[in-house]
């Protein structure tokens, strides 16, 4: 009978996905057969299932440390924002609409049985269940209905972990606090408590773990250093990006320079971390309100709200910088609804991404998309040209691109059909292909383009390695055993 334990935080971004990741690859190597599980996510970084679902990316990443393919049941509840107050709706892999926050509110009370069933679907397929919440334990203004976090494990009667991040400060009064505002039913759930990314001697906060145990009555199961190799795991949340996950090489003579605008609707920007981890590659996320620094090539990865972020790029400027790299000489690679924004126009008939109109792209790419109801979901693999190395990747996206430049010179060759387009003069690069620079070959070969080198390792097996020190990690710095002691039965 399998059993499972829910991870929930502080807060946002107090490292969950990442401790859970590394919990899973831990338990796998133990000799369980282990499964994630994310009620409700929200993230515009997705993944692509086998069956032409998507999921959360962070359940993909743990669904890798787990040593299985990610399928839908891992993630049922998705919400991708769009704006300021609503969200597109995916649900068990598939569009279901569009949600206004407060509209949500009211509308997730149905989500709970399909999220049960799949926890349920999982469960009869493993050993053991890592459940990891969503946002704050302790926002407790949104309980009613709850299905990401004690809604969810009331339903499923399964005990809790609370973890803290002790890097931002605070974390002995925001772990006391969230038992102190939690209904006493809920806050009977919880058994014990992790602290996250511990700088320093740990020995200094043996009081305060103790302190922490005294007012809670939660039992201490870690106390987690920073571990620098959790940065080569992609991230989940675009404040990670904002806050400084940038390129790690070495500055100088035959750097590589690549500028990313940081746009507000950006998707699945782990298309950036292969060439973060590159050593001859200095990567700079460039901040709202500032110009676009001298550079060798412009990314524009993908985004949620092509028309909304091709606002907001003309805005700060960014496209006057942008054209006058590419008059410099400079190279310009757009992935998705980066892709999208490079051509003529960009028009939304049916009113996908808001009022139903066409508003002007930058003109580097003669090619024009046309958005539309149908969206895209599915693994593909071909060939870069004109180098004919190996791509894999996945498409997920609403619209299609199409005009000269992709007619006479296709980026990828895929098996079913050419994607994406490149400029007369070679310098400028749009595909719907996401991961294509994650094939160590590929990237090499456009880096090449580049006159830059690359090893031409896979980031998979980067991602692999890191996986598996953040195991290494949490065995020595976290009580696994008395975690696992904690997993109730999941009821069938």
């Amino acid at each position: 009978m399998a059993r499972a334990l829910m991870f929930q935080g502080t807060g946002s971004s107090v490292g969950k996905s990442v401790l859970v990741a590394g919990l899973a690859r831990a338990c796998v190597r133990r000799g369980l057969r282990v499964r994630p599980f994310k009620p409700q996510n929200m993230s515009n970084n997705a993944a692509v299932t086998a069956g032409g679902g998507e999921i959360g990316r962070a359940q993909a990443l743990q669904a890798r440390a787990c040593g299985v393919a990610p399928c839908v049941d891992m993630n049922p509840v998705l919400l991708k924002p769009q704006g300021m107050t609503g969200s597109q709706l995916v649900v068990r892999g598939q569009v279901r609409g569009q949600v206004h926050a407060r509209d949500f509110q009211s509308f997730k009370r149905g989500l709970m049985p399909e999220v049960v069933q799949s926890f349920t679907r999982l469960a009869d397929e493993c050993d053991l269940v890592l459940v990891e919440g969503a946002g704050s334990a302790s926002e407790v203004n949104l309980r009613d209905d709850d299905i990401a976090n004690m809604g969810f494990a009331q339903a499923a009667d399964i005990d809790v972990v609370v973890i803290g991040d002790i890097d931002r400060g605070g974390v002995i009064a925001s772990l006391v606090g969230t038992q102190a505002v939690l209904d006493p039913r809920d806050a009977a759930r919880i058994r014990g408590f992790i602290v996250n990314r511990m700088r320093g001697d740990p020995s200094l906060f043996t009081d305060g773990m103790r302190a922490i145990a005294r007012h809670t009555g939660w039992a201490p199961l870690g106390l987690v250093p920073f571990l620098e190799r959790a940065r080569d795991l992609p991230a989940e949340d675009a404040a990670d990006l904002r806050a400084g996950r940038t390129g790690q090489g070495r500055m100088g003579q035959g750097a590589l320079r690549v500028a990313v605008p940081w746009l507000p609707m950006i998707a699945n920007f782990d298309d950036l971390d292969p060439l973060r981890a590159e050593p001859d590659v200095v990567l700079t996320v460039v901040a709202r309100g500032q110009p676009l620094p001298p550079c060798d090539l412009v990314v524009l990865p993908g985004s949620k709200a092509t028309v909304a972020d091709l606002a907001a790029l003309r805005g700060e400027g960014w496209d006057i910088d942008i054209l006058a790299h590419v008059r410099r000489g400079g190279h310009v690679l757009g992935i998705c609804g980066g892709y999208q924004m490079l051509g003529h126009d960009v028009a939304d008939p049916q009113g996908i991404e808001g009022p139903p109109g066409r508003v002007a792209g930058l003109g580097l790419l003669d090619v024009r998309t046309v958005l539309s109801g149908d969206k895209r979901l599915e693994n593909v693999s071909g060939t870069l040209l004109p180098e004919g190395v190996a791509v894999r990747g996945y498409e997920m996206h609403m619209g299609v691109t199409d005009g000269p430049d992709h007619a006479a010179r296709p980026l990828i060759d895929l098996r079913t059909h050419a994607d994406g387009a490149v400029a007369r003069s070679g310098r400028v690069w749009g595909s719907y292909v996401h991961g294509l620079l994650a094939d160590g070959m590929a990237r090499r070969a456009l880096l090449a383009r580049l006159g830059a080198g690359s090893g031409g390792r896979d980031h998979d097996e980067t991602v692999e390695d890191a996986l598996d020190a953040l195991a290494d990690h949490l065995e020595r710095h976290v009580d696994i055993s008395a975690l696992l002691e904690l997993a109730r039965p999941v009821a069938s």
